[in-house]
């Protein structure tokens, strides 16, 4: 009898059986890294540990994200528009267990993902055999469930037509027997640009039951991985003619009373909140995959608040801030040169806070919280301010 070297791999035409390949390649790479844990002991991070780790990494960093998009995009929807009685019941069941499985599988591999990536460098020779223990069992007991309920209930149910929409949904995730012509217009370069987010998740049990606590836990993580200015936000506000504007703006502080920045009042931005006190914030952390959005009135901090922080300043900015009739036109770069140099020859080394500029604070009648998922699938848990001051939580969907 002959051994094949190579897998017979199923065709799109069989979906069903291409899932089911899929999870064997999975159990491949689990067994590979099962077998790295006493090879490392060993050998140490040798050509062939290096190897087998960026086998792993290509996998479950690609591969296995479509597989489950498959699943929770094409697969169990179908089931649950054609499932009728017991099935129907059984999916019920079932599909909030497969996408629990999905999510903890994801933070599973994430504890194994920089130890593989330092193992395929060669950078360390260390891998937790708890985290493939744990990691394993997680796919081992989902897999299980998809053979022997998914899978069987998918043959007896779908038609020959369901069949073939599924295999061409998978086809087209891969993009396998993509038509798109070769000279794509600038809009469907645009429509292409895309970024899966795999990072992380947010469930209703993750968030403190105070939002302002919950942003500082978030701002907080996101110091610590040295998001590029985490403290930048956008600020939209809308005038009197209800046209909106917004701009980058920096956050200088935030406690119970909410969230406050400094500026020029008599800006753009200023003229709009005396017309229309209330505003909206967005911070976006493209590194860890979040965003948060907060929206409320806005009012004028306390004078000795605008002093206090405008006497921290460094000096060069506290002179731009009295040079500046910020969003007036100006003829040139060299008269606003001039406007500074004229101000700072006069100001000397403490010039006080001129009273057109100070802080803002929005008090937030609204936060939300996002966290990004695969396929456009992200987490969105929502606070509302209550007329007794409480704070409502809800799930929103994406």
């Amino acid at each position: 009898m002959t051994v094949p070297l190579f897998d017979t791999i199923p065709g799109f035409d069989q979906p069903i059986a291409v899932l089911k390949h899929c999870h064997d390649k999975i159990r491949k790479q689990i067994t590979t890294m099962q077998n790295l844990l006493s090879h490392l002991s060993q050998y140490g991070a040798n050509f062939d540990a290096q190897q087998g780790a960026k086998a792993v990494l290509q996998y479950f960093n690609k591969a296995a994200h479509l597989h489950h998009e498959d699943e929770e995009q094409n697969l169990m929807p179908m089931l649950q528009a054609t499932a009728t009685g017991e099935d129907a019941a059984l999916l019920q069941a079932l599909v909030p267990e497969i996408l629990a499985d999905h999510r903890r599988m994801d933070l599973a591999w994430d504890s194994l993902k920089a130890q593989l990536e330092a193992i395929a460098s060669g950078s360390a020779a260390t891998l937790s055999a708890a985290d493939v223990a744990r990691f394993a069992e997680a796919y081992q007991g989902h897999m299980a469930k998809e053979e022997t309920q998914l899978a069987p209930m998918a043959k007896r149910l779908f038609s020959a037509a369901q069949m073939e929409q599924l295999g061409t949904a998978m086809q087209k995730r891969r993009g396998i027997g993509d038509d798109t012509p070769a000279a794509a217009t600038p809009g469907s370069l645009l429509a292409g640009l895309r970024k899966d987010y795999s990072q992380s998740s947010l469930m209703e049990t993750d968030v403190l039951a105070d939002p302002l606590a919950q942003f500082g836990k978030w701002f907080d993580e996101a110091l610590k991985a040295q998001v590029n200015e985490p403290n930048a936000m956008t600020l939209a506000t809308a005038g009197a003619d209800g046209r909106p504007s917004s701009r980058i703006v920096l956050i200088k502080q935030y406690d119970q009373r909410g969230f406050s920045f400094f500026t020029n009042y008599d800006s753009d931005k200023g003229r709009q909140l005396a017309d229309n006190p209330h505003a909206a914030l967005l911070f976006f952390w493209p590194e860890l995959e979040r965003q948060v959005r907060i929206e409320g009135r806005v009012e004028k901090t306390a004078a000795a608040e605008s002093d206090e922080y405008f006497g921290l300043r460094p000096l060069q900015s506290r002179l731009s801030a009295i040079a500046s009739q910020q969003s007036a036109p100006i003829a040139s770069r060299a008269a606003l040169d001039a406007n500074f140099a004229a101000v700072a020859a006069a100001a000397g080394e403490q010039p006080p806070r001129p009273a057109h500029w100070g802080g803002y604070r929005l008090v937030p009648e609204r936060i939300e919280f996002w966290q990004g998922r695969r396929s456009r699938f992200h987490d969105r848990i929502v606070f509302t301010r209550q007329a007794d001051g409480a704070w409502r939580i809800e799930r929103l969907q994406p």
